[in-house]
C-alpha cells in the first residue's frame, strides 16, 4: 500500500521545527513508519543548493534561477527519497514542499503562478501531498520569533512587504482546496497549536 504525504508549511519564525517533531512522534504512536525531510534538501545535491538558495551572499539572486534552482533540488528529492518511501509505503512528513515555491517564488517575488505549475507538473507528474498543515501567524509575530534564532538567512532578510504577499499566497492557496489544506493558528500558545494539530491528523489517519 502507498504511503502517505503529508507537508508543513507557514512563513518565517511560525514553529515549523517544533511542530515537526510533534507530528512525527504523533503519527509513530499510529504505528506509522515515518520519513521526515525537508525542502529545499532532503538530499546531498539538494543541501548543496539549499546552501545557495539561503546564503546571504547571494542576494540579488535573478528570480527565475532561485525558481528553477527550488524545482531542480525538488526533482531530486522526488527521485531519491519521497517517490521511493511512498512507494514502500513508508509515510513522509515534509518540512516545506510546492506551496512554498507558490508562496515565496509566486507570492513573494511575483512571478507567474501559470510557469510554476508548469514545472510543478514538468517535475512532480501528478504527485501532491495528501494532507498540508499550514501554520500561520501575523508577518510581524512570525519575524520576531525569527529575529530572536540568530542571524538571518538570505529570505528572512526580506523586507516585510515580501513576507506579507507570501502569507497571502498561501492563505489562498488553502481557501482553494480545504479539503487538502488545514490552517493551523499558531499564534496561540503551543498546545493550542498542537491540538488542532491533533485535530487535522484525524483527517488522515482515520
Amino acid at each position: 500500500m502507498r504511503g502517505r504525504f503529508i507537508t508543513l508549511e507557514g512563513g518565517e519564525g511560525v514553529g515549523k521545527t517544533t511542530n515537526l517533531e510533534y507530528i512525527r512522534a504523533a503519527l509513530a504512536r499510529s504505528g506509522k513508519t515515518i520519513r521526515v525531510t525537508r525542502e529545499p534538501g532532503g538530499t546531498p545535491i539538494a543541501e548543496r543548493i539549499r546552501g545557495l538558495l539561503l546564503d546571504p551572499a547571494n542576494t540579488g539572486m535573478v528570480a527565475d534561477c532561485e525558481l528553477l534552482l527550488v524545482f531542480a533540488a525538488r526533482a531530486e528529492h522526488l527521485a531519491r527519497v519521497i517517490r521511493p518511501a511512498l512507494e514502500a509505503g513508508d509515510w513522509i512528513l515534509c518540512d516545506r514542499f510546492t506551496d512554498a515555491t507558490y508562496a515565496y517564488q509566486g507570492g513573494g517575488r511575483g512571478l507567474s503562478r501559470q510557469r510554476i505549475g508548469e514545472l510543478e507538473t514538468m517535475v512532480q507528474g501528478d504527485l501532491r501531498p495528501d494532507l498540508i498543515l499550514l501554520l500561520d501567524v501575523p508577518v510581524e509575530i512570525g519575524l520576531s520569533r525569527a529575529g530572536a534564532r540568530g542571524a538571518l538567512d538570505r529570505f528572512e532578510q526580506e523586507e516585510i512587504a515580501f513576507f506579507e504577499r507570501v502569507r497571502q499566497a498561501y492563505l489562498e492557496r488553502a481557501a482553494t482546496a480545504p479539503a487538502r489544506y488545514r490552517v493551523i493558528d499558531a499564534s496561540l500558545p503551543l498546545v493550542d497549536v498542537q491540538a488542532q494539530i491533533d485535530h487535522a491528523l484525524q483527517t488522515i489517519l482515520n
